[in-house]
């Protein structure tokens, strides 16, 4: 995204209190923008190039290859700085890739970003949130985000302010009061005129208090990744100089061969491939994601959207297309209520309340909104009464709500017309008179006298059957939350193929914490949710050990967003949804969903399958280098010979592998998985190389000749990794698989003199036979064993479990 030039801030700006029904003329709003008092976002969502930049070249890693370097340079050997073109070729990758990931997610931001509606010379404008300047009246109606600070000064709303307070009560706000930027609007609508833009709206001052005290929270694995990084970083030096003393000290090589050989050491140790592995199949996933027209706010969901195996749905623009239809009007007091007082009584509604939600737009399609009679106040429709209300005199109240919550314990009188058509699956409203003071009194269902029923219809979104088909094979639970009637849900549910469709409850018989945490994962379909029960469900379905994936476009699912391990937000939904959620799905397609859960896991399974491989080098160096300061033996690999081994068996494989399809589900720890998987191989190449060092003693092999049977061997334990890695081989696997070992013999054959390789005599190679054909069966003993303790480790913590307990 293109930073442009912001005009200087002009201080204390005269205030311009235009009248509401006109609005800021063009000039004024010219000479807001030219005084700096626009809404513009002066931080962008990603990193600034330069950041970028210095975040990559200056890591703690990166100083100590350049320290290792000056120490190589300084005993002239100058042909193991071979890991030093490596380095700066992994810097440039991660540096471009993070670019490239910048650049799409800008330009994808572009496309994100709210709108607002104001009123400019005297008409109705529809802008991008960044355009409102100060003293703009802006309309806000239910599901808006209020992206910039304001006074009311016609209309009355509910506001939750819970991204701010952290409380999820609806706040009333009535003509005067402030509209904080950062919440958002519930229920009603209203005018307001804009008090503070940009970085001096109460939402920019919180978020840099924010940024100042709390850094961002990071995924399982890139905590395991920044924990085994630090302890490594603290280790590097300490071995590094003990293995150094104990080379040129004890063991009297000369300094040369003393530096160069605890370099090796130190430089097979770090990770550094690993790191720059994971940063860049996250920012690749990114871009892939953003090709899909997926937004990702936040990097760290990728990882659990991988692993999500529940995720929750509403029915309105999930399950079903956003759109309604009003299919019939049935009358229950023709005698009284015609047809046609019917619609004007609705008609009245829709035209004062305004909701421009679904349902509103449906009402106002078959009633119309012109010409409505109006009302003295209003009552915004809230997702705790589930009804709305226009007051015209003391007199003279109608609401407008689900049937079951307006006639309470009466509702048995009008099953048998309501039930059938709820079944079905159609939404039923129910438009009634109340004979009493419904703003100071309690509400009394007894003064509730039905007119007439409205039935409304949504259509199964086309791929929904498709799509909940692949969730289902790939072991994803579903469940379907929502505010309607649950026989409804689960009617329309059935109809989409939703597994368990047929279990369903209404969430008003939810009256405690221990019911709805049972029913969370008893029940599939939920009916008559509340915004605070569908949070509370996510989190029950978490405690339950479930990994959850959220999906949702209405301001009453934003809590529910917040709380879960990953949030999908529609962006035809409210600006609330899309503005909390940490993916939001661009072209509001659900069908897509099943593509971007594969790209996580996709990315997950990948970088699991190639961490194994660096970190079989690292479990090696490490290993070997403190044995050999403890049994004071000599360290038999230069660092150019590391490289040699490194980039071959490890950086071009990895490469490959980390861009292939795998969506199998993702199981386990990151950390203990990838361990797991390089330790057969590490433990195998230390074994294999204390071997070596054993044989050079007893038959007083050369040092350069066992140094070179010492890397070959370390590169065929490489192929045997990456053999297991590939299984089971596709076309690209063998292929990679091949041109490795083809890499691998050229490099051995005829760069000799670059990677410091001796030429070998017939028992040399002999050695090197035998010491391979060995190698084998010890991975593959240490690799049964292993998955035996992994397999009998839940079983002993169990028992460890009930030893407490008891």
């Amino acid at each position: 995204m293109k930073k442009q030039t912001e005009p200087e801030k002009v201080k204390n700006p005269t205030r311009i209190f235009a009248p509401p029904d006109i609005g800021l003329s063009t000039e004024e709003v010219s000479q807001r923008v030219s005084e700096g008092y626009t809404n513009s976002i002066r931080e962008s969502n990603t990193r600034s190039v330069k950041d970028i930049i210095l975040s990559n070249v200056f890591t703690y890693f990166n100083l100590v290859f350049c320290l290792l370097a000056v120490c190589i340079i300084l005993v002239g050997s100058f042909r193991d700085l071979t890991f030093m073109p490596i380095v700066i070729i992994n810097t440039v990758i991660g540096i471009v890739q993070e670019l490239r990931s910048k650049k799409a997610l800008d330009k994808l931001s572009l496309l994100a970003v709210p709108t607002a509606t104001v009123i400019r010379n005297g008409s109705e404008q529809s802008i991008s949130s960044t355009e409102i300047v100060l003293d703009d009246i802006v309309l806000f109606s239910a599901g808006d985000q209020i992206s910039a600070d304001a006074t009311i000064i016609d209309g009355t709303v509910h506001v939750n302010e819970s991204m701010l307070t952290g409380e999820s009560d609806e706040v009333p706000k009535k003509n005067g009061d402030p509209l904080l930027s950062g919440s958002f609007i519930v229920s009603g609508h209203c005018r307001a005129r804009i008090d503070a833009v940009g970085d001096e709206s109460y939402i920019a001052k919180l978020s840099r208090e924010a940024k100042k005290m709390k850094k961002q929270s990071k995924s399982e694995m890139m905590i395991s990744l920044s924990r085994l990084v630090r302890a490594i970083g603290i280790i590097i030096i300490p071995v590094g100089l003990l293995l150094f003393h104990n080379q040129h000290k004890i063991l009297g090589l000369d300094i040369q061969r003393s530096v160069v050989s605890s370099v090796a050491a130190v430089v097979g140790m770090i990770p550094e491939g690993l790191y720059l592995l994971t940063t860049v199949a996250l920012a690749v996933s990114t871009i892939n994601l953003a090709r899909k027209k997926t937004l990702v706010h936040d990097l760290n969901c990728i990882e659990a959207l991988a692993r999500v195996n529940v995720l929750c749905v509403d029915k309105t623009g999930t399950i079903t297309k956003p759109s309604m239809n009003v299919e019939e009007l049935i009358l229950l007091c023709p005698d009284r209520f015609s047809e046609d007082d019917a619609a004007a009584i609705i008609r009245d509604h829709v035209g004062n309340l305004r909701d421009r939600n679904e349902t509103g737009l449906a009402l106002e399609k078959r009633f119309g909104n012109s010409d409505y009679r109006a009302a003295e106040s209003t009552l915004p429709f809230s997702s705790a009464t589930k009804y709305s209300g226009a007051i015209y005199n003391e007199d003279e109240i109608y609401l407008l709500g689900a049937p079951d919550i307006l006639l309470g314990t009466r509702y048995s009188e009008y099953a048998e017309l309501i039930q059938p058509h709820a079944d079905s699956g159609l939404r039923v409203l129910l438009s009634a008179m109340y004979d009493g003071d419904i703003v100071n009194e309690p509400f009394n269902i007894d003064k509730v006298f039905p007119i007439a029923l409205i039935l409304l219809s949504n259509e199964l979104r086309d791929n929904a059957r498709e799509t909940f088909q692949y969730f289902a094979k790939q072991g994803v639970e579903i469940k379907v939350i929502s505010g309607d009637n649950p026989a409804t849900v689960s009617n329309i549910a059935l109809k989409a193929g939703i597994n368990g469709a047929e279990k369903y409850i209404d969430a008003t018989t939810l009256t405690d914490d221990v019911k709805l945490s049972s029913a969370a994962t008893e029940y599939t379909v939920f009916g008559r949710v509340t915004p605070e029960q569908k949070k509370k469900l996510v989190l029950a379905l978490k405690a339950a050990g479930k990994t959850v994936a959220m999906t949702g476009d209405g301001v009453n699912d934003v809590l529910a967003l917040k709380s879960a391990d990953c949030s999908i937000a529609m962006a035809s939904g409210s600006d609330a949804a899309c503005q909390v959620s940490q993916l939001v799905l661009l072209n509001s397609d659900f069908s897509a969903m099943p593509s971007v859960v594969g790209e996580g896991r996709r990315v997950i399974n990948n970088i699991e399958r190639s961490a194994a491989l660096f970190l079989v080098k690292n479990i090696f160096s490490f290993t070997l280098a403190i044995i050999s300061m403890i049994a004071v033996l000599p360290y038999p690999i230069t660092s150019s010979q590391l490289s040699l081994v490194s980039v071959i068996t490890i950086g071009i494989p990895s490469f490959f592998l980390a861009l292939e399809p795998d969506f199998k589900p993702i199981s386990g720890h990151f950390l203990s998985n990838v361990l797991l998987r390089a330790m057969p191989a590490g433990l195998t190449d230390v074994l294999v190389i204390l071997g070596i060092i054993a044989f050079s003693f007893a038959f007083d092999m050369p040092s350069p000749e066992m140094s070179t049977v010492s890397v070959i061997l370390l590169s065929l334990v490489g192929l045997m990794m990456l053999y297991r890695t590939c299984t089971p081989f596709t076309t690209i696997r063998k292929v990679l698989f091949v041109g490795v070992i083809i890499i691998l013999a050229f490099s051995i054959l005829f760069l000799k003199g670059i990677f410091a390789l001796s030429p070998l005599n017939y028992g040399e190679t002999l050695v090197i036979v035998v010491f391979a054909l060995s190698a084998f069966p010890i991975m593959d003993f240490i690799n049964k064993h292993l998955n035996s303790i992994k397999a009998r480790f839940p079983k002993i913590k169990e028992k460890l479990k009930k030893k407490r307990i008891g």
